[in-house]
C-alpha cells in the first residue's frame, strides 16, 4: 500500500513523500538501491501532472517486470521527483530507465548503490510514528470532507491513549487536564487494560489536528504510552 505524507526536515524545508509501507517484506534478496531523479515537481498538479504520473507508473511497471526492481517510494525535493527502487542486482537498471525516459523530454539522472540493510528506506522514506498518525488524520479528514463537513466548526474531538500501568495513566491525566482537555471515559479490552478517552473542543482542519496530536504525542511519549488516534462527529450545513 502506498501512503503520501509531508515531512519537515531539520533545515525547515518541506519534503513530500510517497512510500510503499509493505515494501520491507521484500527486503531479502534486494540489496541494491536504484534511484531515478526526474526534473519535475510532482507536488504541483498543473496541466502536465497526469502526463508525469503516466511516465512514473510506466517506469515502475518496466522495472518491476520480471522482478528487476521493486518500487519503494518517491521524494519530491527542490523541483525533482526522486523515485526509489530496491533490486536483486545492479544490471540493466540504467538501461531500462533510459529506454522509458529518453523520449519523454524530462531531464533525469539515475544511480545505483548497495544498501543491503535498507538504511535509505528507513531514514528517508519510512514514516515515523507521529507521521503515521498524521497519515491517519488525513484519511479521517478526507472522509469528513467527502460527507460535506467544512472542518471549520469547533466540535468535541475524542483522543484515545493506552498505558502499560495505571500510574502512567494517572500521571498523564493530571497533566493533560490542566491543558484544557476533559476526561471522557476509561477504556479496556482484550488487548489493553489501561486506556483512556479524553476530549477537547477544536476544529478539524489538518493544521489544527496536527497541532493537537503533536501536543498530546509529546506528553504521551514521556509516559511511554501509546496514542491510538482520534474521532469526532460530522457537522454539515444541513445540521446547522
Amino acid at each position: 500500500m502506498r501512503e503520501i505524507f509531508n515531512r519537515v526536515e531539520d533545515d525547515g524545508s518541506n519534503v513530500n513523500i510517497e512510500v510503499k509501507l509493505d515494501a520491507e517484506e521484500y527486503r531479502e534478496g534486494n540489496p541494491w538501491l536504484f534511484s531515478v531523479f526526474i526534473k519535475y515537481d510532482a507536488s504541483k498538479e498543473n496541466e502536465d501532472f497526469y502526463e508525469f504520473l503516466e511516465t512514473k507508473e510506466s517506469l515502475i511497471r518496466a522495472l518491476e517486470h520480471g522482478a528487476k526492481a521493486l518500487y519503494v517510494g518517491m521524494r519530491i525535493v527542490d523541483g525533482w521527483s526522486e523515485l526509489y527502487y530496491y533490486a536483486p542486482d545492479s544490471r540493466e537498471l540504467d538501461i531500462i530507465a533510459k529506454k522509458q525516459l529518453s523520449d519523454t523530454g524530462y531531464l533525469y539522472e539515475s544511480n545505483v548503490v548497495r544498501d543491503s540493510k535498507w538504511d535509505f528506506f528507513h531514514s528517508q522514506l519510512l514514516p515515523t510514528e507521529i507521521e503515521l498518525h498524521h497519515i491517519q488524520s488525513s484519511k479521517i479528514i478526507f472522509l469528513l470532507l467527502e460527507e460535506g463537513d467544512t472542518l471549520m466548526d469547533v466540535r468535541e474531538v475524542e483522543h484515545y491513549i493506552v498505558f502499560d500501568t495505571p500510574s502512567q495513566k494517572q500521571r498523564f491525566l493530571d497533566k493533560v487536564l490542566d491543558m484544557g482537555y476533559t476526561f471522557k471515559d476509561d477504556l479496556s479490552n482484550e488487548d489493553y487494560e489501561h486506556g483512556v478517552a479524553i476530549t477537547k473542543e477544536h476544529n478539524v482542519t489538518f493544521d489544527e489536528v496536527k497541532t493537537v496530536v503533536e501536543e498530546l504525542f509529546a506528553l504521551i511519549k514521556k509516559e511511554n504510552a501509546y496514542y491510538e488516534g482520534w474521532s469526532t462527529v460530522l457537522i454539515t450545513d444541513e445540521e446547522e
